[in-house]
């Protein structure tokens, strides 16, 4: 398993009786095969991992890999305020033939980073799959320092981090920590790029879901060695630079899936507390979705 390129956290698609829709889940998988994505994340915060029970979380990331056979890393989210919890959905998605966990930091708890260490060296020891660490403060309440991030990255079963805050420096400092066997990794949208430019390996992307050959293709021009690419990267992230405005509107992945709704891919339903997208979004929406189409075909031709 290589951990690079685009790497989509995956929406969970919902039935009318808010049931798993598995149809949908194939309709994207496939969209993602043939667009070039790198890897998936199933069943984290944009899948609306706290909102399943703990056999749809099997059945969702088993379908999944059935699904991609092996094709590109299927990641699977193990998020839970409790590191016992944690561990217990890491061996489910073992079980579900996950290739993967990624596991963020244990939200509302708030642990000391002394905890943290204790945390994620335990899901080490106890974890079937190799962990990807992910820290993301404004969701969590709890920031994972870079030195107990270099703390825990010369463990043989933590694989990589993903990284949400947006400031360079903290980009910079985790990057010195990057090596064959730990991958950087941003989870910030707007400055993918930079980070990318800057070494980091890749991005697990919520823009991925709605554009996911665009951002293929920026994560690999990103990664190009010629530098006539990686500057055409620029202009592609510029060109994508309303979808990552809109998708922000309203809490995620509420913007992801109206956006997907209106492609045609699933129904735009959630399970509350959330709601779909207030209706003084859709024009915002709408008007992203034409220009993306015209982005799409240019890099198809």
């Amino acid at each position: 398993m290589q951990l690079h390129g685009s790497i989509c956290a995956l929406v969970t698609p919902f039935d009318a009786r808010e049931q798993l829709d598995f149809l949908a889940l194939d309709r994207l998988l496939d969209w993602h095969l043939a667009s070039g994505t790198h890897g998936l994340v199933l069943a984290g915060s944009t899948g609306e991992a706290a909102l399943l029970d703990d056999d749809e979380y099997r059945v969702l990331i088993a379908h999944a890999v059935q699904r991609v056979s092996g094709r590109i890393p299927v990641i699977a989210g193990i998020g839970s305020p409790s590191t016992r919890k944690s561990v217990a959905y890491a061996r489910i998605a073992a079980e579900a033939g996950a290739d993967a966990v990624l596991a963020v930091t244990p939200y509302y708890v708030r642990p000391t980073q002394h905890g943290l260490i204790a945390h994620y060296l335990h899901l080490a020891v106890a974890s079937p799959l190799p962990i990807i660490l992910y820290n993301v403060p404004g969701r969590t309440g709890c920031d994972l320092l870079p030195e107990t991030v270099a703390a825990l990255a010369t463990h043989p079963r933590i694989v990589g981090v993903k990284e949400a805050r947006s400031e360079p420096e903290r980009m910079a400092a985790l990057l010195k920590l990057q090596s064959p066997d730990f991958a950087v990794l941003s989870g910030d949208d707007p400055t993918a790029l930079h980070a990318m430019l800057a070494g980091a390996k890749g991005t697990i992307s919520v823009a991925a879901n709605v554009a996911p050959r665009a951002f293929a293709a920026l994560c690999e021009r990103a990664a190009s060695a010629n530098e006539a690419t990686r500057l055409t990267a620029q202009d592609l992230d510029r060109a994508l630079y309303e979808l990552y405005r809109v998708l922000g509107l309203e809490s995620n992945p509420i913007p992801a899936k109206w956006a997907l709704h209106r492609l045609g891919y699933l129904d735009a339903i959630h399970r509350l507390p959330l709601t779909p997208l207030s209706a003084q979004h859709h024009a915002a929406i709408d008007h992203c979705l034409a220009a993306l189409a015209s982005l799409d075909a240019a890099l198809a031709g």
